[in-house]
């Protein structure tokens, strides 16, 4: 459930780590960091069934701890503990988080991961920052190049029975039935009205439809999540991301403490691959033969995922006035990254930032390589040279065809006594580009921004 990412892995994290920290810098957020621990009482009772895929930490005397197993329960505590300072506050937090989960490697799922949240905590009028924050979950998958649809839904279904509901992505509606009957206890005349609303999906013409279930709208609840879907359209049709939006009665998270809306963002990735009668004979074969999950019959799952936690700040704390509602999103970036990867050639990635390679001729001069890297680093420019005496040209041009490196600074003996240097494009394949510019050495650091 862990693994190691190479240079070029980590080119492809850092962009995507780098995205969408810039978007949530856009939207006015700073950043706070918490423990990679908490006491097990905070986490405890949190996340519903899914509570037994906590790490508990080894009792070593004193108190008894867990990795964490999400950002949001250790904000929630981060503000009960500071609600005088922070009343409200737009948060994001990055960090590895931690789950006894059954792994599937190559989709993202995985034991340790980071998630990416951000959150905005205060008191505001209805529905404003919950569509802000689908924005923002819109912008970043957009800038990440992934193709998606959200789906939001209000929080109207008793909690063991929505974590049943959460199923029906994976299994058909008559499996889901037989849970929330017989394992659950349902009235089976229940569970069939709850058929009724769960298959549907669909956007303001659906809103349009519910507003005329007369059962729907003589239950306050009800009539209220309705209200706030509506306001909600509205507003993500002024931020322009309306078309992005199905609103799918079928969502249910299975964590505990939402209280009002919930979305996920999926893609064509996030479901099970679909497959022949003859592979599905094979993976079945392969499944008896072995304990691991065969990845090829899960999919990605949803890509990012939150909702309105309006009462776990005040679960933390001491009086009344310290709960802040909050509502907020999580990025799955392991699933982004799973996605991303497919698309990449990763022997085109660049893994280092290097933007000039400066190399000798005859001599090996290393010591005119140096103070010339020297004065590139004091102008901010990216630089590196061969730690070699005399390197030979051949394998100093190895390199920078090997790391992607656009520009060299080439030197010799007869050019350092004219002071003189060459400057060569070494994305250039033509002819005209020779062997590089002749440059007045007091010239080379403008000359080099220029190009950059």
């Amino acid at each position: 459930g862990t693994r190691d990412y190479n240079e070029k892995e980590m080119a492809i994290r850092e962009k995507i780590f780098s995205t969408i920290i810039s978007v949530f810098k856009k939207h006015g957020a700073v950043t706070i960091d918490t423990p990679v621990f908490e006491l097990k009482e905070i986490l405890s009772g949190k996340y519903g069934e899914d509570s037994k895929l906590i790490y508990d930490l080894d009792d070593q005397g004193g108190e008894k701890c867990s990795l964490r197993y999400d950002l949001t329960v250790p904000f929630a505590r981060f503000l009960a503990m500071n609600c005088s300072q922070y009343p409200n506050i737009k948060r994001y937090q990055i960090a590895k988080v931690y789950r006894r989960d059954q792994p599937a490697m190559t989709k993202g799922r995985m034991r340790e991961f980071y998630q990416c949240d951000f959150d905005i905590a205060g008191v505001y009028d209805p529905m404003i920052a919950d569509a802000e924050v689908v924005k923002i979950m819109c912008e970043c998958l957009t800038a990440l190049d992934v193709v998606f649809q959200i789906c939001g839904v209000p929080d109207s279904v008793i909690r063991p029975i929505s974590s049943a509901v959460d199923k029906l992505d994976k299994l058909p509606w008559e499996d889901v039935r037989k849970e929330m009957t017989e394992e659950k206890g349902l009235d089976p005349d229940v569970a069939d009205r709850i058929g009724e609303y769960v298959k549907l999906k669909g956007g303001k013409e659906l809103l349009d439809k519910l507003f005329l279930d007369e059962s729907l709208l003589s239950n306050d609840n009800a009539k209220a999540g309705l209200n706030d879907m509506v306001l909600l359209f509205k507003y993500l049709e002024i931020f322009g991301v309306l078309d992005m939006i199905s609103f799918d009665l079928s969502l249910a998270r299975g964590l505990d403490y939402y209280t009002g809306i919930i979305y996920e963002a999926v893609t064509e990735q996030s479901g099970p691959p679909k497959s022949s009668d003859e592979t599905q004979i094979i993976r079945k074969k392969k499944k008896k033969d072995s304990d691991e999950l065969d990845e090829t019959t899960v999919g990605v799952g949803s890509i990012a995922a939150g909702g309105r936690y309006d009462n776990l700040v005040g679960m933390f704390a001491s009086n009344k006035k310290g709960n802040i509602p909050c509502v907020g999103v999580s990025i799955g970036v392991e699933r982004v990254f799973s996605i991303l990867l497919q698309k990449a050639a990763l022997e085109q990635v660049k893994a280092n930032e290097i933007e000039v390679y400066v190399m000798a001729v005859a001599d090996g001069l290393l010591e005119d390589r140096m103070k010339i890297c020297s004065e590139l680093w004091e102008a901010g420019i990216k630089a590196a040279f061969m730690y070699k005496n005399k390197p030979k040209l051949q394998s100093q041009f190895s390199v920078c065809d090997r790391d992607q490196i656009p520009f060299a600074v080439i030197i010799g003996r007869d050019e350092l006594n004219r002071g003189e240097v060459r400057i060569k494009d070494m994305r250039s394949k033509e002819q005209g580009e020779g062997g590089g510019a002749f440059i007045k050495r007091s010239d080379m650091i403008t000359e080099l921004k220029k190009r950059l």
